[in-house]
């Protein structure tokens, strides 16, 4: 294993035998935590259909060790890589590390990594000891499941911050193959943490929702927040001009291929009642259409952000459009995508999955494709719902450049 930071001597050189290596002179460190959040949301996204499908799980069940694996590489990794800084006193790197409990040394993104793994795996036998005695989840958001959860998103925050703190030091002029291989880690890194953030979202953001304001305020909260900080931290690197395009095209196939491939193969229920008798995996759900809105939000930033445009827009007043804009696209799109996913016999196939079903749910409901009453608002209503989501979305989307400021400035 390495380090997760460069030599202070000479930060990301191209050397002769780093041109040939596969890392390109980065830390393995590095390539780990990213192989990690990979694992986390692929796990968790085959848990998901495996209770669709199947029911009961153990701790040991195949989607919680493919979680496990992502917790154990980057604990793992990322332990190592604080208790090299930290027994090393005259280790390169430790001068550009964090000191935390007066005693370990060790990168942002290590320490994150760390904590959230723990967060994980201590999960792991809350979450079995709530099954034996509370049965099946009716819902994501049971405690153990936040535990997980917390754990999952802090694990890919330190990939995040771990890949940032090497684009912040390196010298994308000097060094165009490094640059592009940090680019393609950042874009993976925020692509699989935007996607358990869907996750986290999903109970809200189903298609039968898609005509509510509520489903507008949902993603006013979470996305301009993240997206916006993703677009402010990728403007160090001034050759990549449409990261949240990229990081939206990511999410979208992480959610979506594993919903098209783990259906091709067998599954049947094992704990009643069985209302949908089923032979094979039922898929998850089809994303949403983020990458529409991410274009229309990277040619904002690239035209009025700090960083990018040569008169840039006060943060501020950028927010406020930038909320505006997110939040028009993102209606313009999902509204009557989420009719057609909900109502149209076209959607009913593997691509749109929205045929799939749990074994759980009676196949016969009424409101199984058209949209339930609960959800239905006058104009007026839905105008005012909508107006307040406007609002959310550019308090969000000022966070969001405030943290991707802070994301920028991250070498450690």
């Amino acid at each position: 294993m390495q380090s997760a930071l460069p030599s202070s001597s000479s930060p990301f050189s191209m050397t002769e035998s780093t041109s040939t290596d596969w890392r390109l002179g980065l830390p393995t460190y590095s390539y780990a935590v990213v192989f990690a959040s990979f694992c986390i949301i692929m796990g968790l996204l085959w848990d998901i259909m495996w209770h669709m499908s199947i029911g009961r799980d153990g701790l040991f069940s195949a989607p919680h060790v493919v979680m496990y694996v992502g917790a154990l590489v980057s604990g793992l990794f990322s332990g190592y890589q604080i208790l090299s800084l930290t027994f090393r006193k005259d280790h390169p790197d430790r001068v550009r590390s964090v000191k935390f409990w007066g005693i370990f040394y060790g990168s942002l993104g290590a320490m994150y990594c760390v904590w959230g793994a723990l967060a994980m795996l201590t999960s792991a036998p809350f979450d079995d000891w709530w099954h034996n005695t509370y049965g099946l989840d009716v819902q994501i958001l049971t405690p153990p499941h936040t535990v997980l959860l917390v754990g999952m998103m802090m694990v890919q925050f330190g990939a995040i911050v771990a890949v940032l703190s090497l684009q912040n030091q390196s010298a994308v002029a000097e060094n165009p193959r490094q640059a592009a291989r940090i680019r393609w880690l950042f874009i993976l890194s925020g692509g699989f943490f935007l996607s358990v953030l869907f996750v986290l979202l999903s109970e809200n953001m189903g298609r039968y929702a898609s005509h509510n304001s509520s489903y507008y305020v949902t993603a006013a909260i979470a996305f301009p927040f993240l997206l916006l900080a993703i677009g402010r931290a990728a403007t160090n690197d001034l050759i990549f001009r449409i990261p949240i395009t990229a990081v939206t095209a990511v999410y979208m196939l992480a959610i979506a291929v594993p919903s098209w491939v783990f259906p091709l193969f067998p599954a049947v229920p094992k704990l009643g009642p069985v209302a949908n008798p089923i032979t094979h995996y039922q898929a998850f759900i089809f994303p949403l259409l983020l990458v529409i809105p991410g274009f229309a939000l990277d040619q904002l930033l690239n035209r009025f952000s700090a960083g990018r445009a040569s008169k840039p827009m006060n943060d501020w007043l950028l927010a406020a459009l930038a909320g505006l804009v997110f939040m028009i696209v993102f209606l313009a799109v999902q509204w009557p995508f989420g009719g057609f996913l909900h109502e149209s016999p076209l959607a009913r196939n593997w691509f749109f999955m929205s045929d799939s079903w749990s074994y759980g749910s009676d196949p016969n409901w009424q409101y199984r494709f058209k949209f339930g009453p609960w959800y239905n608002q006058s104009a007026a209503a839905f105008a005012l719902g909508f107006g307040k989501a406007i609002v959310i979305a550019m308090i969000s989307a000022r966070i969001g450049l405030v943290w991707g400021n802070w994301m920028r400035r991250v070498v450690r």
